[in-house]
């Protein structure tokens, strides 16, 4: 397996899958968010989930689990009050409380290498549970 990018904090590597469908969500409009997560036995970051152009932030927000750690970019579309359509692309790091806290150590020190990996990001969010990235959060940053 090719590997696009080390993140020299940690030594996990970012998978070229994880750079690959990000391009096809920020170019392509393929995808309206991407799930990652950190396997720990191979050291590398991949892609856990991938949502369709027809879904949408509630499917995301299901696609997190309650106490696993993950990151997710979301596309998200909007209209502004001058009627102009926007997109804007939102880097998510979950951490759940209920999550262990290694888990939650790696992810917060391997947060920085991914997302550097994935360039575009308009906006980043920490949330520990729901209500952090819920969708009013997004659209009041997204003004």
């Amino acid at each position: 397996m090719a590997m696009a990018f080390k993140m020299a904090t940690t030594g996990m590597w970012v998978t070229d899958e994880c750079k690959t469908s990000f391009m096809e969500m920020k170019w392509k409009k393929v995808h309206r968010f991407i799930v990652f997560k950190i396997d720990e036995a191979s050291r590398l970051v991949t892609v856990d989930k991938v949502g369709g152009p027809g879904e949408g932030y509630d499917e995301l927000a299901a696609s997190l689990p309650p106490d696993d750690c993950r990151y997710a970019v979301f596309d998200f579309d909007f209209v502004t009050t001058d009627n102009y359509k926007k997109s804007k692309i939102f880097f998510i790091a979950w951490s759940p409380s209920a999550s262990r806290i290694r888990e939650k150590m790696l992810y917060a020190t391997s947060k920085e290498g991914l997302r550097r990996a994935l360039e575009g990001i308009h906006y980043d969010m920490q949330a520990t549970d729901p209500t952090e990235m819920g969708m009013d959060v997004i659209k009041d940053r997204a003004k």
